[in-house]
């Protein structure tokens, strides 16, 4: 397989070449810093791009399966986050300037647990100042790969367009009132608000207790499953979490929908939002 080749695959289809040793971490790292440096000039959609901790990692996570330590799905994968999120030892800007030396001491937890499943981290993306409205963007505003004349949809902007631009292959948002689903919406891809207390929040840097909730952003509703999986889970230094098992979200992508229910939301002439449900 050609290098450049390697960003245009899925995580799923990323994560089989890795576990069976196809294609190394440190190739896909190199792949993905590539074309980030190629286009993130256009698109903005990393604040920053954490280039030599990424590559030391993918060094780390060769080794690990070198000597027989898979450890997952995600093992060797590149991820990007939010720059809500806490990383140790990585500024965390919200947004804004006035964030802009702020280096967090830990990592938040939904970035603990990427690091524990083997994912790798590329950086930290774009987004409006401190996650308010959709274009209230402090730093560049980023692109829409689709059309650069077009934005992202807010206010997780850098996760929607690095995600649809194929520079990382999963990424994490926010969403307090749509910050996840608009830019998966304005992107193409598949963005999901996990249900409320689902995902830890320590180390988010809050907008609304009550309804900030983290959530992936993937190019396939599999890789959102896989994505989810790896962050889901009760926190003890998050009091709001559930301390409930998590499901195996990959293995439900079943197909049958016998029995479900889906909620479809339309707009009337009048702008109110009616629910119509249809039984499968």
């Amino acid at each position: 397989m050609d290098i450049a080749d390697i960003p245009f695959l899925s995580v799923a289809q990323l994560s089989e070449l890795i576990k069976n040793r196809t294609i190394s971490p440190v190739e896909t790292v190199e792949a993905y810093l590539d074309r980030i440096d190629s286009l993130n000039g256009k698109l903005y959609a990393y604040l920053t791009v954490c280039r030599d901790e990424a590559l030391q990692a993918a060094k780390e996570s060769e080794r690990a399966l070198e000597q027989g330590e898979y450890r997952g799905p995600l093992h060797g994968v590149p991820v990007a986050v939010k720059d809500q999120l806490n990383t140790a030892g990585i500024r965390t800007t919200s947004g804004t300037p006035i964030f802009g030396d702020f280096v967090p001491e830990e990592d938040a937890t939904v970035i603990a647990k990427l690091k524990s499943a083997g994912a790798i981290l590329l950086g930290k993306l774009n987004m409006t100042e401190f996650g308010t409205t959709s274009l209230s963007h402090a730093f560049d505003t980023a692109r829409n790969p689709w059309d650069l004349e077009r934005f992202t949809g807010g206010s997780s902007s850098g996760s929607g367009g690095a995600t649809a631009a194929f520079l990382c292959a999963t990424s994490l948002g926010e969403d307090t009132g749509g910050s996840v689903r608009g830019p998966a919406a304005w992107c193409g891809l598949v963005g999901l608000r996990p249900t409320w207390g689902r995902v830890s929040r320590y180390g988010l840097r809050p907008g609304m207790w009550s309804m900030d909730t983290i959530g992936p952003l993937s190019r396939t509703v599999e890789d959102c499953a896989l994505t989810l999986q790896a962050i889901a889970g009760h926190d003890p230094l998050d009091a709001h979490t559930w301390d409930v098992p998590v499901p195996d979200y990959r293995a439900a992508l079943d197909g049958n929908l016998t029995g479900k229910s889906l909620w479809m939301a339309l707009n009337d002439l009048h702008g109110v939002t009616i629910f119509y449900p249809e039984d499968y």
